[in-house]
């Protein structure tokens, strides 16, 4: 299989990973009913249980479809072997790529030595990142991080991590520390391009912190050098973040959407983990407030569905 990543129009589009947003229903309503990023990602998947008898209540997070592709399966975690063979899982079941995250800032994950912890450890993250690539056979493997854990060391860190032969590196602009209560540093992002570009050049950079339209894609990239631009927290003040060109939407553009979505949710999915979308879709338009507040109490999705249709 190619690398995809070479092939992708530049500067790029991305949805960030995020636990209970990119789940197989939002993506297809990210593919199908949305302006479509160039990559979806997968939510954080960890690599112990999709390797142990948890993988049956795990594995529904690897399924996606065609009209999400390019999609890339994100895992994380601390053992390499299970690195090895959940990678080869997501090989066999048709990923175009597989990511290592190496920058959620969760404390319950950082406390166990996983994500952005591994950037204290370089040993680990040389072992999982071999690890992943034989169990990869030929998928590209990228990875996702911050500029550091405490302190900013973006030019110790990648220059680390660019030398591991990576396909694709992420850099979101603060540090764990940090989490998202500062705004995001470009100009550290700026310089692992920079740093990239001596040492390995084929290796592409996508940045990832506070950008909100597609305008600010073009913009960043320009400024900044990278390959391409992830948006996370940005498609929930506007589904359409990633439409080229700005235009307005009603509210019945909105309703469909978000009936096509919950059409498409898992109805054995906690009924809360649904209703964080309600705010994203029910917005800025006159009886908003109102009718999400009607929907926030709601029990069940076909409650929900009664209310919209």
């Amino acid at each position: 299989m190619t690398n995809f990543w070479k092939k992708l129009p530049k500067p790029f589009t991305v949805l960030a990973p995020m636990e209970d947003v990119t789940n197989f229903a939002f993506r297809e309503v990210v593919s199908r009913y949305l302006p479509k990023p160039d990559v979806l990602f997968t939510e954080f998947t960890n690599v112990d249980a999709l390797t142990s008898n948890g993988y049956q209540k795990t594995i529904h997070r690897f399924k996606h479809s065609d009209s999400q592709s390019p999609i890339v399966a994100q895992i994380w975690g601390t053992n390499p072997e299970n690195f090895m063979k959940s990678a080869k899982i997501a090989s066999d079941l048709g990923f175009d790529g597989i990511d290592i995250n190496m920058g959620c800032p969760v404390r319950a994950v950082i406390k166990i030595g996983a994500c952005s912890a591994l950037i204290e450890n370089r040993l680990l993250v040389k072992e999982i990142i071999q690890a992943t690539k034989e169990g990869a056979g030929n998928l590209p493997i990228s990875v996702k991080t911050r500029i550091g854990t405490k302190n900013v060391i973006t030019e110790d860190w990648i220059t680390y991590l660019l030398e591991q032969n990576l396909s694709a590196i992420t850099v979101h602009g603060r540090t764990a520390r940090q989490m998202s209560d500062v705004p995001a540093n470009w100009e550290e992002i700026a310089k692992a391009v920079k740093i990239k570009n001596g040492i390995s050049p084929n290796t592409i950079i996508i940045g990832n912190g506070d950008v909100k339209n597609y305008s600010e894609v073009l913009n960043n990239s320009k400024k900044y050098g990278v390959d391409g631009v992830m948006i996370g927290r940005g498609i929930f003040s506007n589904p359409w973040v990633f439409e080229k060109e700005i235009k307005s939407h009603s509210f019945e553009e909105s309703r469909k959407v978000l009936i096509k979505h919950l059409e498409l949710c898992d109805p054995n999915q906690h009924y809360d983990k649904v209703k964080k979308f309600y705010k994203m879709y029910v917005n800025n338009f006159e009886g908003a407030g109102k009718l999400r507040a009607e929907l926030m109490t709601t029990k069940t999705i076909e409650e929900a569905l009664q209310i919209l249709k």
